[in-house]
């Protein structure tokens, strides 16, 4: 996965790239009152919703799998003059370090693994890192859409609840759509979620 990611992103082809905070991120943050505090923005790319996060009173940290996605990162806090930590890592087999947190967030980090026991796996990290009652909020590519072309992973509602009820209560799993700078968005899911006790 590594390699695919950075074969992408020396070729420019990132079409997940906003340049900006993620829509749905800001609106769950603002509707659902989420406290800043310490956030871990799994997958974080180019770093636009780390900082954002930063810029809203969240000690952030973001991590990505991908050298060349994280010095961006690096690049784009030091330019907008935020602090912010960046980890080069695979989520899956690395410690992160800077735990626990209150908030992790992914947008289509998740999703990304096409194994049922790798999603488990990320769950169950996900939870490690969480101090106790923290959230977790994935953005999940959605089965649910018919295409014609390619677009980011799919996964079904039943794919996501396998792999997260055993460590997560569920707070709220709706169809929506990923914020895009192209004409039209793939639906996805916002799912939303509490470490168990």
């Amino acid at each position: 996965m590594e390699e695919t990611f950075r074969a992408m992103y020396e070729a420019g082809d990132t079409p997940w790239e906003l340049h900006r905070p993620d829509c749905n991120l800001i609106e769950m943050v603002r509707d659902y009152h989420i406290a800043p505090g310490p956030v871990l923005d799994i997958g974080c790319g180019t770093g636009n919703n780390t900082i954002w996060l930063a810029r809203h009173g969240f000690t952030a940290t973001g991590c990505d799998v991908t050298e060349i996605a994280v010095r961006q990162a690096m690049a784009k806090a030091a330019e907008a003059q935020v602090s912010c930590t960046f980890l080069r890592l695979d989520f899956l087999k690395d410690a992160v370090t800077g735990g626990p947190f209150a908030f992790l967030f992914d947008r289509g980090c998740f999703h990304s693994f096409d194994s049922a026991g790798d999603r488990r796996r990320f769950a169950e990290k996900a939870a490690s890192l969480l101090s106790q009652e923290g959230l977790w909020l994935s953005l999940v590519g959605n089965r649910d859409e018919i295409r014609e072309s390619s677009g980011p992973p799919q996964r079904s509602a039943l794919d996501i609840i396998s792999a997260v009820e055993p460590f997560f209560e569920i707070q709220l799993l709706k169809s929506n759509f990923f914020d895009t700078n192209r004409d039209s968005a793939h639906r996805n899911w916002v799912c939303l979620m509490k470490k168990r006790a």
